[in-house]
């Protein structure tokens, strides 16, 4: 007869999981005093974890003066909600809802998308916290509060302006190539200035603007705003800027009134201000205004819209000596070749590439994807997945340098303070100064080198766009999608008779043309 043996269970030791947390921070000016409330929050939130048996700090994101009626050019809150999709954080801490946003839909819908993702945040002003359903009322009219403040702020400011340039007392905020500001008034650079005028008498001379372009990178000539190189519209943008012959042109551009507030080319929507004799002219009126009617007849214009610009500019290249391919019309038909092809055979022996194929080899690509994409990519982002987590987990090394920072940044404002007081001499203040944007710069670097290091797992933000667009289809394709093609392809290689598309995310696929 049998016997049964009884196996006792095995318990598992009990494990505390602690909670995950997260602190952002901002301040909407670079003001001294703004920038200590900015160190002080950094120091609070790294504080405020020390000792806890229940959570833990996973990462300071601190946003120093930029505005917070969007969220677009916030490089810090956008990292905050790229690491709440992977997976890194439990929940957030802000100490506002005007720190967070000022804009009530941005807010609602980070809020409802942090929810979703299992995240909550807590409001520590306002004492709201999302996990309480209940909340979402009081987010609504606390976001719609700020919101209001800040237009009205907004608006304020906007009036201020208006007015300097009505009565012409404004000073701009940009100096354009050529000048330099010297006690609130724009003065003539003069080796800057010989190349203005150099820009203005080729023009006139008969060549184009992408020939100066080329003269300028071949003299070496340095750039415009430090640049590497120069670019056609940095020539178009001197070839057309009054402020060569010294007048200024105020509101060329306006915001938007509502928020996130959006810059808008002034086609006669809003009232301009010329301002003549402002400063010292580099050329003549006559020189100016003759440019802008040899332009005009050439045709050429610095703003295009969307429309006028080919969704494949800039994306093929030809794989055998790597130039770009470009787009060519022969009898009504259109097709791509190689730069140097086309200058001659012998400089690049490549095929060129008609347009409908291009379109074909995109169309298999997107279906084989469609019916197969389950099997290549599913598998591929859990992978990544796992990957991240293992890399992700007790990393403290950000946090580190954010306290580094925040205390460098509390002695900078110190410092100020001294030399104000009349406690500190010039030359004191100067050496100490020197010291501390020394070592702002390196813990800068560090920082910059460790967050390049965290955010190599932008694959897996892009692949889940991937992933989203190609199951989003309703069924295979059966003519081109131009919205597919521009979000999922970054480039296309020409490889005699095959086509290499490289996707986002960096993933790679061939087809035969």
């Amino acid at each position: 007869m049998a016997n049964v043996t009884y196996i006792a269970p095995v318990k598992a030791e009990s494990t505390i999981h602690k909670i995950r947390c997260a602190a952002y921070c901002r301040v909407s000016s670079s003001s001294e005093d703004q920038l200590h409330s900015y160190a002080a929050q950094v120091r609070f939130y790294s504080e405020k974890f020390n000792g806890s048996e229940t959570e833990e700090l996973v990462d300071i994101y601190a946003d120093e003066g930029i505005s917070g009626t969007g969220t677009a050019k916030r490089t810090e809150f956008q990292r905050l909600i790229r690491d709440c999709k992977r997976g890194k954080i439990d929940r957030i801490y802000a100490k506002s809802l005007s720190r967070f946003a000022r804009n009530t839909k941005d807010c609602l819908n980070t809020v409802r998308l942090l929810r979703e993702l299992g995240i909550s945040i807590y409001f520590e002003k306002e004492n709201i916290d999302t996990t309480k359903t209940s909340d979402e009322l009081m987010i609504t009219v606390m976001g719609s509060l700020a919101q209001e403040e800040s237009t009205s702020i907004s608006q304020n400011l906007r009036w201020s302006v208006r007015k300097r340039m009505e009565n012409g007392t404004y000073k701009t905020p940009s100096i354009p190539y050529g000048y330099i500001m010297k006690n609130g008034t724009l003065e003539i650079d003069p080796p800057k200035a010989e190349i203005v005028k150099m820009i203005f008498n080729n023009y006139l001379s008969g060549l184009g603007a992408q020939g100066i372009v080329n003269e300028l990178n071949k003299a070496k000539i340095p750039p415009i705003h430090g640049g590497s190189k120069w670019y056609l519209y940095n020539v178009q943008y001197i070839l057309t800027n009054e402020r060569y012959i010294g007048n200024m042109l105020f509101q060329k551009t306006y915001g938007t009134d509502t928020l996130p507030v959006k810059r808008i080319i002034n086609k006669g929507e809003r009232d301009k201000f010329l301002l003549t004799d402002s400063h010292e002219a580099i050329i003549s009126p006559e020189m100016f205004y003759k440019v802008q009617e040899l332009q005009k007849m050439n045709g050429k214009q610095y703003y295009k819209s969307k429309g006028e610009t080919n969704i494949y500019t800039s994306r093929i290249q030809c794989g055998k000596c790597g130039a770009a391919c470009k787009h060519k019309k022969n009898r009504d038909k259109y097709y791509w070749v190689c730069r140097e092809h086309d200058i001659s055979a012998e400089l690049c022996d490549s095929v060129v590439i008609p347009d409908d194929a291009l379109k074909s080899c995109f169309i298999r690509m997107c279906n084989k994807l469609i019916q197969h994409y389950r099997e290549i990519l599913l598998p591929l982002r859990r992978s990544l997945q796992e990957l991240n987590m293992r890399r992700f987990s007790g990393n403290t090394k950000i946090i580190d340098i954010h306290k580094n920072i925040a205390d460098i940044k509390e002695q900078r404002h110190v410092l100020s303070r001294l030399r104000k007081k009349g406690f500190m001499d010039e030359k004191k203040y100067n050496e100490k100064l020197t010291e501390l944007e020394s070592q702002l710069a390196r813990q800068e670097r560090e920082l910059k080198k460790t967050a390049k290091a965290d955010n190599e797992d932008n694959t897996l933000e892009q692949l889940d766009i991937l992933i989203d667009c190609i199951d989003s289809q309703s069924g295979i394709l059966t003519e081109f999608n131009e919205e597919t093609f521009r979000m999922i392809v970054e480039s296309i290689t020409v490889q005699d008779t095959t086509l290499e598309f490289t996707l986002i995310s960096n993933i790679k696929f061939k087809e035969k043309i």
